[in-house]
């Protein structure tokens, strides 16, 4: 007489909003996942108010105490290869309990979020903590390339702190800190023909400039001011100013989406006609000089980028400070082939 078969310890099933987003903030609270107090903006707005869609969310439930204990959810966004439109989807927000955070809870999760997704989706992709990157590549997800960190240092003295007595690295910082004045000054008096100034909202010219972009085969998000709108002007919790980048006729050449954090100018998006291989550097140097006018003493942009874009970054006086994994799953018409290559930046991430 055969036994009945076992019932499982976990079952997966997929989230409706808004009916279940207290359990989604209970999960993310209990696992300490981000800022407590962002978690109902961040439904609001990353999972109601999203242009392109509701993301894929799947929810895990213990079954021997019925509770919800796992969410992961993938976010819906448009972007581009060779002329072609592609819908692809962002891993973020997985959590699990700490009381079910094993192995096998979380395996279990990821693998419905990809069932879920493989009908939706051209790619699955993200940016995942060194702890889980082992468990991505077990569900099959592989390493696409990865997100580099560069900055350029604008004022000395509290990087110089770290190594020396204060009152040293503030007298040591001086003639550093007056040869990089100088040299933000020159370089930025020598773009006469360009002029760059702050918004507080995207620029609608965005839209101009996105259409006049050599796009080539790189598959990337599409830039235009519909997603910077949402991506940045609607998220609540940070400031977001963009930098412009106009001749004297009022043509946008770039815009720098930035937000400022201990000091730092983070550059969380940027855009040029030709930024696929690499920014202008005048348009560099106006970034640069811009926040040195902001009393910022530090400038810093991570991308996963051809190598022609880094190596503009660096010629502008960036040095490279971290490397973090990108991993994906090609999808539908893309599993077989050799896939694009991939421009991203911190905006193709959450938040």
């Amino acid at each position: 007489m055969s036994s009945a078969p076992s019932t499982p310890a976990y079952t997966v099933e997929p989230a409706r909003l808004p009916d279940d987003a207290a359990d989604i903030v209970r999960i993310w609270g209990a696992s300490r996942l981000g800022r407590p107090e962002a978690h109902r903006p961040k439904i609001d707005w990353f999972y109601r108010q999203c242009p392109f869609g509701e993301p894929t969310v799947c929810l895990l439930r213990d079954q021997a105490s019925g509770e919800r204990v796992g969410v992961s959810s993938a976010g819906p966004r448009r972007m581009v290869a060779g002329g072609q439109g592609l819908e692809t989807g962002v891993l973020v927000d997985f959590a699990v309990h700490p009381k079910h955070r094993s192995l096998g809870p979380a395996m279990i999760l990821q693998a419905a979020l990809m069932e879920a997704s493989a009908g939706r989706f051209d790619l699955l992709y993200g940016v995942p903590n060194p702890k889980s990157l082992a468990v991505v590549k077990r569900l099959g997800y592989a390493v696409l390339g990865e997100m580099r960190r560069h900055a350029r240092v604008l004022r000395s003295r509290r990087y110089l702190a770290r190594r020396m007595p204060g009152w040293l690295a503030a007298l040591a910082a001086l003639p550093v800190d007056a040869v990089v004045a100088v040299v933000l000054f020159a370089r930025s008096a020598w773009t006469r023909s360009l002029t760059a100034g702050w918004s507080d909202r995207v620029d609608p010219r965005t839209d101009v400039l996105w259409q006049a972009s050599r796009l080539g085969d790189t598959a990337l998000a599409v830039r235009d001011s519909a997603f910077l709108r949402w991506r940045f002007d609607a998220w609540p919790m940070v400031a977001t100013r963009y930098l412009l980048v106009s001749d004297r006729d009022g043509t946008l050449h770039a815009w720098f989406a930035c937000q400022v954090e201990g000091g730092v100018l983070h550059v969380r998006d940027f855009w040029s006609a030709g930024a696929i291989d690499g920014v202008p550097r005048a348009c560099m140097d106006l970034l640069l000089h811009a926040a040195w006018r902001e009393g910022l003493d530090a400038v810093s942009v991570e991308c996963m980028a051809s190598a022609a874009c880094h190596a503009a970054w660096q010629q502008a006086g960036f040095r490279e400070r971290g490397r973090r994994p990108v991993i994906g799953r090609w999808q539908r018409g893309f599993a077989v082939g050799t896939p694009p290559a991939l421009h991203l930046t911190a905006a193709d991430e959450d938040q």
